[in-house]
């Protein structure tokens, strides 16, 4: 009997045909496996600290257990909350492993500044999850004690009050400087990059006013007074806090809170990925949360999740085009 003896580049040869006929083995089994198989990333567009973060990391660990696989919290913030969840919009492949928490300035933001992605075009949307609620804070121990006190302050001091937000195109930060310009005056608006850097601004006495969501946590200690909200109806945590409807200013904010994935997302990976996030949203954690910070939910469908956003789009066009408002 004779021993054949391959050549080293023979083994090397037949080795890589070898690898290469298990290469489709390996698809069909990737495409066969479960989904998720691997743990999923959140991205968060506000940096940690700030109300979002406590909220969205209980929706996360219970939208894990429902998955079973981690999902796992990456914070990416960026220019009011806009640039992580556009990171996604811009993903060419779309597989069912990164999704992203969107908010109304995402969708805003074609409208106001030169973007190279498209928030109705470029996002699979998986369904809303809550909505915000905007409140006009001051320190605890500032002068107002009262929105009439500040206004009238504000009247007698055009420019000099500085009135703190969250990114420049933010609904909250445009509906301010549309609320100056109705009482006849003008605040100096500042930008923060997320709650907890202009809470402690606030506390600090280094700003003046701060009017975004996420107050109840700092109301509710004693360190900010809480002097008005916009929204239609008074809130359940904050009876005697009057809106701002209520005084003679007709500004209501609605800013709600969903999830998305990259463009293309298969149906089956967007159903399951909405079943699950909407179980998660029965989590007692996550709705002692949502309590805390005055977060109402609001679920949808993924269907409704993306009319929403065509609806906003359409109707933030029609007010900035209104109010004058150039894109950068």
């Amino acid at each position: 009997m004779t021993t054949v003896i391959a050549s080293p580049r023979r083994r090397r040869l037949v080795a890589g045909l070898a690898a290469l006929s298990a290469v489709p083995m390996a698809f069909t089994a990737r495409a066969n496996a479960p989904y998720p198989s691997r743990p999923i990333q959140l991205v968060l567009p506000f940096p940690p600290g700030g109300s979002f973060d406590p909220v969205i990391r209980a929706l996360a660990e219970a939208a894990s257990r429902e998955l079973g696989q981690p999902v796992v919290l990456m914070h990416h913030p960026g220019a009011g909350g806009v640039t992580g969840t556009a990171n996604v919009a811009l993903m060419n492949e779309a597989d069912g492993y990164t999704i992203a928490v969107i908010h109304n300035s995402v969708i805003r933001a074609p409208l106001v500044q030169r973007v190279n992605w498209d928030p109705l075009k470029d996002f699979s949307y998986l369904g809303n999850l809550f909505g915000l609620t905007t409140g006009v804070c001051v320190a605890a121990d500032a002068p107002w004690k009262r929105f009439d006190d500040l206004m009238a302050d504000a009247k007698a001091r055009p420019g000099k009050i500085s009135w703190g937000n969250v990114g420049a195109i933010s609904i909250n930060r445009i509906t301010a400087e549309r609320l100056a310009r109705s009482a006849g005056t003008s605040f100096n608006m500042v930008p923060y990059k997320g709650g907890g850097e202009a809470f402690q601004a606030l506390i600090g006495r280094h700003l003046d006013v701060y009017s975004d969501p996420g107050f109840g946590a700092q109301v509710q200690g004693g360190r900010v007074r809480l002097l008005a909200t916009f929204t239609a109806q008074r809130l359940p945590n904050h009876p005697d806090v009057p809106t701002l409807r209520e005084l003679g200013y007709d500004f209501v904010i609605e800013s709600p809170v969903g999830l998305v994935a990259p463009k293309r997302l298969p149906a089956p990976m967007v159903q399951r990925l909405h079943e699950a996030f909407r179980a998660a949203s029965a989590s007692p954690a996550y709705l002692r949360q949502l309590d805390l910070y005055d977060m109402v939910p609001q679920p949808s469908s993924p269907e409704a999740h993306a009319a929403f956003a065509r609806e906003q789009f359409a109707r933030d066009q029609k007010m900035l085009a209104e109010i004058g408002f150039k894109p950068e």
